[in-house]
Order: C-alpha cells, then structure tokens, then sequence
C-alpha cells in the first residue's frame, strides 16, 4: 500500500513545487516572493523527507534538518532585509 501512495505524494509536492517556483519568478512584489520561497523549501523539506521513508536512509532525514535550519535562517535575513534595509545591525 504504501508502495502506491509515495508516488503519489511526491508527485502532489512537485506540483506544489512548479507554483511555488511559478509565485516566485512571477510575482507580484517582494513579500509574495519570499513567501513563495518559504513555502518552496518546506515542499523541498517534505520531499526529503518522502525519499528518506521510500528508501529507508536515515541520511535523507539528515539532510531534512539541514534544509530546514538553512530555510529558516534564510527567511529570516531576508524579511529583515525587507523591513530595515540592512541585514546585520
């Protein structure tokens, strides 16, 4: 069974991947973009994820951790970059 279901999934967070992608590249102003680019990386996150439980490697979950510590850290410098101009007071 859940053979059948993880092609699926990972096929449904692709798709949410080209949106986001799609938000990003065309947005309509900065704030979108960064958000579009948040929500990139947690699709990104899920995906490792997804492959980690496909392949029953511990590394995949791993390498989840370190997307999300980068996409948060990201996230945060470029709101700040947004809302004051510089990133480092």
């Amino acid at each position: 069974m859940i053979d059948l279901v993880l092609p699926v999934v990972a096929g449904m967070l692709l798709l949410a991947m080209a949106f986001c992608g799609f938000r990003l590249l065309r947005g309509p102003d900065l704030p979108d973009r960064i958000l579009a680019l948040d929500t990139l990386y947690i699709n990104a996150l899920a995906l490792v994820v997804l492959m980690g439980i496909q392949f029953r490697s511990t590394a995949f979950f791993e390498a989840a951790l370190l997307i999300a510590l980068l996409g948060f850290v990201g996230t945060v410098a470029m709101t700040k970059y947004l809302l004051r101009g510089d990133i480092i007071e």
